[in-house]
């Protein structure tokens, strides 16, 4: 058996599902999750006050699979 551990953006999650559905995967474990990484965020103005948001939301999805053989 082999882990899956995919992290994706939130609203790319419905065409995961998909995919991971035609390919009979039976169970998956979604979590919400925070990442930074090659997007760097992105600056918002809150009240006049301009800020960094450096953690963006991302989906963590998690399944088991049978290898190939």
């Amino acid at each position: 058996m082999k882990k899956l551990e995919i992290i994706i953006q939130p609203e790319k999650l419905e065409d995961l599902k998909t995919i991971l559905d035609e390919s009979n995967v039976n169970g998956l474990m979604i979590s919400n999750v925070m990442g930074y990484g090659n997007q760097k965020g992105h600056k918002k103005v809150y009240r006049g006050a301009e800020y960094n948001v450096n953690l963006l939301p991302k989906v963590k999805v998690e399944t088991v699979i049978e290898p190939d053989i």
